[in-house]
């Protein structure tokens, strides 16, 4: 299993597409953040935070992050790789794992160049170093939490097509339901108690949740819930290759 996550990484950092990834990631998040004027400019703003890096991820993430993972099983089973892959001593759901973690890893990678935005803030408050450290802390986990839930699908979406272009619209599309559609239908919806439901089975209401740096377990149960339903279902359709 290592050796395969080991393989991954390797295939991400030796390929012009992580670098890609990452580079169009840090791109658009410090054009919005330093440069586009408007309610994400944080010189605009007059407050020292960072709450537009954690308003804007979420929507860049649902582009780059199905990028990513649209090649994981897609090109695997469109080669025939993936029967060769699942010869060797390790199951199926260490497979899945192992490409699952390489996204994760990936997503984590991007994620801490972003830190360099924390210093700057931290020196340009005033007084220098008046900002709420523990909110951004708290922030930062539900944003590695949401692009894990991404990845998840992605690797989802990944496994039921050998077309990565197929993989990718999946993909997006899974990403976009999950995050604001069950909202939008609790919002539809005109029974109370059917509304309030609706509204946490979707990834926006756990995520800005978190993003207020407020660590609740019932939002960290529910992404690592997404992550296991996703993986586990990715895990069905490998095997079903056997059936």
């Amino acid at each position: 299993m290592f050796a395969l996550l080991k393989k991954e990484i390797n295939s991400f950092l030796n390929s012009l597409i992580g670098y890609i990834v990452i580079a169009v990631f840090l791109l658009t998040i410090g054009l919005f953040m330093w440069v586009f004027p408007g309610e994400f400019n944080i010189m605009d703003s007059g407050y020292a935070n960072i709450d537009s890096l954690f308003s804007i991820t979420p929507w860049v993430y649902m582009l780059l992050v199905p990028a990513v993972t649209m090649r994981l099983f897609s090109e695997e089973k469109k080669t025939g790789t993936i029967e060769l892959l699942l010869t060797r001593p390790i199951t199926e759901m260490q497979v899945v794992v192992a490409k699952y973690l390489s996204g994760v890893i990936l997503v984590l990678i991007s994620l801490l160049p972003t830190l360099v935005y924390c210093l700057t803030i931290y020196s340009v408050s005033f007084p220098a170093g008046n900002i709420d450290t523990g909110s951004i802390i708290g922030s930062y986990v539900g944003l590695l939490l949401l692009g894990a839930g991404f990845v998840a699908i992605g690797l989802f979406a990944s496994s039921i097509s050998d077309n990565q272009v197929v993989s990718f619209i999946i993909a997006f599309f899974l990403c976009l339901v999950c995050y604001t559609g069950f909202e939008m239908a609790s919002s539809i919806s005109k029974v109370p108690y059917l509304s309030n439901i609706l509204f946490n089975l979707g990834i926006h209401a756990h995520y800005i949740s978190m993003s207020r740096g407020v660590i609740d377990t019932r939002d960290v149960v529910y992404f690592l819930s997404l992550i296991f339903i996703f993986l586990f279902s990715t895990r069905t359709v490998i095997e079903s290759r056997k059936w």
